[in-house]
């Protein structure tokens, strides 16, 4: 689970998990939350988003089957900070054949982008991938 810090990434792990998330301070490094779910075992490494950490990113990939890239719907005027770490990702050969999802966060915030206009700002690579 990755994106810009404050996108909601550790909150959404928390409630996926049923944890108290009334109390969340900012990721330093990473967090990693195994789910059991039926004879399911999902392992969640929750990644930090600041800008000083981005460049470990990449670190964390190995064996990696499915990538979450949180979006704060709400956060307006950080679109394109959001757009270009994703297109940088995307680039990364260990991430090649994991499975996308793009989480469009804080839909309940007044004046949050809807997911299709999320796209409509770009924040897919053309023709790599749509959102549906």
């Amino acid at each position: 689970m990755v994106g810009l810090d404050n996108s909601g990434k550790t909150t959404i792990v928390l409630k996926i998990n049923g944890e108290d998330t009334s109390v969340i301070s900012p990721t330093l490094g990473f967090n990693i939350k195994t789910i059991a779910y039926q004879k399911y075992t999902l392992n969640i490494w929750d990644v930090g988003g600041q800008k000083t950490i981005r460049s470990y990113w990449r670190n964390y990939f190995e064996q990696t089957d499915g990538l979450v890239w949180v979006v704060d719907s709400s956060d307006l005027r950080r679109l394109d900070d959001c757009k270009m770490e994703l297109d940088n990702l995307l680039k990364e050969e260990r991430l090649s054949g994991a499975s996308l999802l793009i989480l469009a966060n804080k839909q309940d915030i007044k004046g949050a982008l809807a997911p299709d206009e999320i796209a409509k700002v770009s924040l897919i690579l053309s023709g790599s991938f749509s959102l549906t």
